[in-house]
């Protein structure tokens, strides 16, 4: 079944067809760019991962010539990330190894090496001179020459100028430490402190060795950010248990979340906004941050106001806040300019399955102008010194790649990382769709056709489901690694004939807070159900799609959505894919046993259902997953031999949720395509 041989054989059966255009493998080969971090005089830096190979990237005004700074050669699973260029731009830090998503003592060590890997802080000069500081994670440079970070809950520092300098303790505390934020002048640092009830905001001064924490209260205080005086703090605090579902509609919330300012040397601090009552009360983060001390003394902050996620700024002395990004419309990746006195940031406005880059000022009565447009997609700006701006930018046939914008001409950066043999133009343009849910909600998805689209055959079809359930799938290639191979999959299987459905349901982002906070969704009673049947009937009743050959397939939450329409659907659905699936809400979560939220939570999971599944699955998941615990195959497994059920699997030992290697995806996808090969021939 596995062999690569009879895989393509099988698979090109599919179509009846001449053999698809391009390999699993060209167009896996595509380079991925992502964490794009802007530096002094011009200066920015950014990842490139490419088949597994990870490496960083630089290029500095006027000319911006990209030049590689690391060497990395191989696809050994060793994560990079957290990138953070020194005040005086003569090199950059960076973690390599370890999750960087989730911390924990033990680190993912994806080819089962017997000697172990670990996690550990780089220095890189420009000139590509890169050596090791110490172990740990989360580096920030405090000052020219001091360079603070975490190791398990201690707060530390090291010296990077001197090639033998040691890492000394800072601060050891209760709690679990995130956020570390160094003072202007790098003589102090913020953090955050979580006591799992309940979270502090701290500062650690270096001269005295003392510890201050901020205004300190029962409830959650996050995302600090240093006034330019040093002088204050703000931050924003969530009431206690102000959201007490992780996956379940919250519209609201009893007591709104808050900005406070404290002083950094007393902890003295006085509350300077409050979210109204209503939409907008439960607090919704952007991705990177969240709150932003900028010029003239305003803060920058997202809020839902009118049930679409904007930018407001509002004094940090108090007062209104005053709306930024007018419009039925989300903003992401938002950061200020060198003078902080605008906002840059992507957004989906007038183009809602798509990313471009606007920018706005801080001040009142200032309209966001537009940079980017048109059919490509853009996102993590960042305005450098001297006025050009940095980003990421896609569209559908070009992977993600670093761009810079000098005055108003776009041009890739380092495009010499898309292999000559990466098959662009035999790619196809996903067609946005809206169908109908089986409630009558419409939804938006993207439509993959084959080439030959224009032929009568009946095809099989596909729907993909994203993960998240906070994931918005676009018309091009995507802004994370996961959807982006995502992406690269539905390609591929539209290249072999399937008629191939994306499909953004509800409970996503993109489409404003009630789309996203949808009632009776996930553990609440699964009412994404409706957009899985409703995408079903769309695809039996096209012309071009044979209605017994319709699969599903799905990551994440998307695995779950995928059991899902399996396990009561299998009239409907003839077979499935699920990676990595939650298959029982109740064990996810601790619950009083036979509670009505407990049985909510069961009748909302695909075991609910299985006595009814009878499709073919094909389970794949690694048993290190930290998102979503192995158990919930092991379940799954459990209950579908006991009905019979036909199902295979495939495990990859000591590997994560998002796959840490190359050869993990591109193995994990070949099997994908040659069991709907088998299964719906």
């Amino acid at each position: 079944m596995r062999n690569p041989i009879c895989a393509l054989l099988v698979a090109a059966a599919v179509s009846c067809a001449a053999a698809p255009p391009f390999s699993l493998e060209q167009i896996m080969s595509r380079p991925f760019a992502s964490e794009l971090t802007a530096g002094p005089g011009a200066r920015v830096a950014w990842i490139v991962n490419r088949e597994g190979v990870r490496n960083i990237w630089a290029a500095a005004g006027p000319d911006f010539r990209a030049r590689q700074i690391t060497k990395f050669t191989e696809d050994d699973g060793m994560d990079i990330g957290q990138l953070e260029w020194l005040p005086d731009g003569r090199g950059l830090v960076f973690v390599r190894g370890g999750d960087l998503e989730w911390v924990r003592a033990e680190f993912p060590n994806p080819l089962s090496k017997p000697e172990g890997v670990e996690q550990s802080i780089y220095f890189a000069t420009v000139d590509g001179v890169v050596r090791k500081l110490a172990d740990g994670y989360a580096p920030r440079p405090a000052g020219p020459d001091r360079l603070v970070f975490l190791k398990g809950n201690q707060v530390m520092s090291i010296a990077i100028a001197a090639s033998d300098a040691k890492p000394v303790t800072a601060a050891k505390l209760r709690g679990s430490f995130s956020a570390l934020q160094p003072s202007p002048d790098g003589s102090a640092v913020a953090f955050v402190t979580s006591r799992q009830t309940h979270s502090f905001v701290g500062v650690y001064r270096f001269a005295d060795k003392s510890v201050v924490y901020l205004d300190p209260s029962v409830d959650m205080d996050a995302s600090p950010v240093w006034s330019a005086d040093g002088k204050q703090v703000a931050f924003i605090r969530i009431a206690a248990r102000s959201r007490t579902r992780e996956f379940g509609p919250v519209r609201s919330a009893a007591d709104p979340w808050s900005i406070r300012v404290a002083v950094a040397s007393t902890g003295a601090g006085r509350q300077v906004w409050k979210a109204a009552a209503g939409p907008g009360s439960a607090f919704h983060p952007l991705p990177g941050e969240s709150l932003m001390w900028a010029a003239g003394n305003r803060l920058v902050f997202p809020w839902e106001r009118d049930k679409w996620a904007h930018l407001y700024s509002v004094s940090a002395d108090g007062g209104d806040a005053v709306l930024l990004t007018p419009g039925e419309f989300e903003v992401e990746h938002a950061s200020l300019s060198p003078d902080r006195a605008e906002v840059i940031y992507s957004s989906n406005q007038d183009d809602i399955d798509r990313r471009h880059i606007w920018r706005v000022r801080v001040n009142s009565g200032s309209r966001p102008a537009r940079v980017t447009s048109g059919s490509g997609i853009e996102w993590s700006p960042a305005l450098l010194d001297g006025g050009a701006i940095a980003m990421i930018r896609s569209d559908a046939r070009m992977p993600a790649q670093a761009a810079v914008s000098v005055g108003g001409s776009i041009r890739n950066l380092a495009s010499e990382t898309v292999p000559a043999s990466f098959p662009a133009a035999a790619l196809v343009e996903p067609q946005p769709v809206m169908i109908s849910a089986a409630d009558g909600m419409s939804i938006h998805g993207q439509l993959f056709l084959p080439r030959d689209a224009s032929s009568s055959a009946k095809r099989p079809a596909l729907i993909f489901f994203h993960g998240g359930s906070r994931r918005q799938m676009l018309l091009g290639w995507h802004y994370m690694y996961y959807y982006d191979n995502a992406y690269a999959l539905n390609q591929y299987l539209a290249s072999l004939g399937y008629v191939v459905l994306s499909v953004n349901y509800r409970s996503g982002i993109g489409y404003g807070m009630e789309f996203r906070e949808a009632l009776n969704y996930g553990i609440a009673g699964a009412s994404e159900y409706n957009d899985v049947i409703g995408a079903g009937l769309y695809l039996r009743n096209r012309a071009d799609v044979d209605p017994k050959r319709i699969g599903l397939w799905g990551g994440s939450y998307g695995g779950y959505l995928t059991a899902l329409g399996l396990a009561r659907g299998s009239d409907l659905f003839a077979a499935g894919v699920d990676f990595h699936g939650v298959h029982d809400w109740s064990k996810l979560r601790t619950m009083e046993a036979n509670s009505p939220e407990a049985r909510l939570a069961f009748e909302s999971s695909p075991m609910a259902a299985v006595k009814t599944w009878r499709s073919p699955v094909l389970l794949i998941h690694g048993d290190d997953d930290r998102n979503v615990p192995f158990a919930e195959t092991v379940r799954l497994v459990e209950a579908l031999r006991a009905q019979k059920v036909d199902f295979e699997q495939i495990v990859y030992p000591d590997e994560i949720h998002d796959f840490l290697t190359h050869r993990h995806w591109v193995d994990a996808y070949r099997a994908t395509a040659d069991f709907f090969a088998r299964k719906m021939k």
